[in-house]
């Protein structure tokens, strides 16, 4: 079959480069940006004198049929068409005839791809900036409900100090806010319109860019039309984005498959969000935190494939930037159901704030607290007090008591300066709540950090 590039060859493109050209099969996802850019494009022509009103009519009545075949399933998609651009206009030109040939007119494929893309990843990208503000409120619900339920606070995995859920949680939404404002900031620097760079250079034409801009929705129009029709930047951020975001659940996800084991016994997730063992009856596995871990990789993948892509690529447009589509779609399609399942996951699942607390009562959680009392009560250096305490920690061991919990006359024939008032500053629930330091576990400061997230989420 004639391609609409054919006229310098004189022989046809074998099925084999048909097949391997080819993006249609997935390029096709971009239709509605596409025949919405060849519409703005239609008027900018005849705007400014290169189509008559009737050729405009008739790409509008085209291109509106050609959007309701697509939607309704009837449009033929061949691979030799290589793209969804000219599947489009060719189709176009069937419906209408020679006015459809005029369409192109100014254009390039290069100009052309790359509003549809840039278009579609703006489109996400304010589409999981709003599924991740869902999210963050279930968590906030959550958080709202624990700000006095004590879990253990952990560095290297080992008992740290005491703290609260909420301000556990608060440490994940403070992730997530930075996450949608990546993705707010990806918007608004890429938010420019390529239309009317046509190849590389420009278009000799007498174009209004700033009109097909506007009609478009972007904010501007680019600067430098050799850059323009080359730069992927945008679907790199959005790569970025989505796999930053994806690390951040994924340290979630971590957290919610030990907290759901027996071991932690901390939550427990639905089973409506859970799975069970072919062979082992009594299984309830987290399925869906092990594979939002998985499908982090996944992401990462995405993200190192379009920036290998990109590394050699001599200015300006290049072929191998094909490549950039699929990987994104793929990303963006994971991003949305993470997003999705881990909300309906976190609504789910039942606390255990029984559990959470005992498990503090575990490690000697109060230790940093009886360095402070002897630095605040008695005037000791931190490094002598940071001493004495280890000596305490280890008579606990030998005891197999928790720090918490001893007897206060161990902690006295340790050093004499001890005062019994040093059993309170042991209690678990003061170690938390001592911690009044700005962003810190208090309750009370948790609460502050919490009216803060909700007051970032009401705008």
């Amino acid at each position: 079959m004639e391609k609409m590039w054919s006229g310098r060859f004189s022989a046809g493109a074998s099925n084999l480069l048909d097949e391997f050209n080819a993006s249609i099969m997935y390029d096709r996802k971009l239709y509605r940006e596409d025949i919405e850019g060849s519409l703005a494009h239609a008027k900018m022509l005849y705007k400014q004198g290169i189509l008559t009103q009737e050729e405009l009519k008739q790409i509008e009545n085209g291109l509106v049929q050609v959007r309701e075949e697509i939607e309704a399933g009837k449009f033929e998609w061949k691979i030799s068409d290589e793209d969804l651009h000219m599947g489009i206009e060719k189709r176009l030109t069937q419906i209408i005839g020679d006015a459809g040939k005029k369409l192109h007119t100014a254009r390039s494929r290069n100009d052309q791809v790359a509003v549809d893309f840039r278009r579609y990843v703006l489109r996400k990208n304010l589409e999981i900036s709003e599924a991740m503000k869902a999210l963050m409120e279930v968590v906030l619900d959550v958080a709202n409900k624990h700000t006095e339920t004590l879990i253990p606070g952990m560095t290297h995995l080992q008992h740290a100090q005491p703290i609260n859920f909420a301000f556990h949680l608060g440490a994940y939404l403070s992730m997530f806010k930075r996450d949608r404002e990546r993705f707010e900031s990806s918007y608004e620097r890429n938010n420019i319109s390529p239309l009317g760079c046509a190849a590389l250079a420009g278009t000799p034409h007498n174009v209004d860019r700033e009109y097909t801009a506007e009609l478009l929705g972007f904010e501007s129009v680019s600067v430098n039309c050799l850059d323009t029709v080359s730069d992927r930047d945008f679907a790199l951020e959005i790569l970025f984005n989505i796999s930053t975001m994806m690390m951040h659940i994924s340290r979630l996800s971590e957290e919610l498959v030990m907290w759901s084991s027996y071991e932690f016994g901390f939550v427990e997730l639905s089973d409506e969000y859970s799975t069970g063992s072919s062979i082992m009856p009594q299984k309830k596995n987290p399925d869906v935190p092990e594979l939002l871990r998985g499908k982090t990789g996944r992401v990462y993948g995405a993200l190192m494939g379009l920036l290998t892509v990109m590394k050699g690529l001599p200015l300006a447009y290049n072929k191998d930037t094909q490549e950039d589509k699929e990987g994104v779609f793929d990303a963006v399609a994971t991003a949305e159901i993470s997003l999705e399942i881990l909300k309906e996951a976190i609504k789910t699942m039942q606390v255990k704030p029984q559990n959470m607390e005992k498990a503090c009562a575990i490690g000697h959680l109060s230790a940093t607290d009886l360095a402070d009392y002897l630095v605040e009560k008695c005037d000791i250096p931190f490094r002598e007090a940071h001493f004495i305490t280890g000596r305490a920690v280890a008579k606990g061991e030998e005891l197999g008591v928790d720090l918490s919990k001893i007897d206060f006359k161990y902690l006295k024939e340790i050093d004499e300066r001890i005062s019994e008032d040093v059993m309170e500053y042991l209690g678990l629930r003061h170690s938390m709540n001592a911690r009044t330091s700005e962003g810190g576990t208090s309750s009370e400061r948790t609460k502050e950090q919490l009216a803060y997230f909700k007051n970032y989420l009401s705008r």
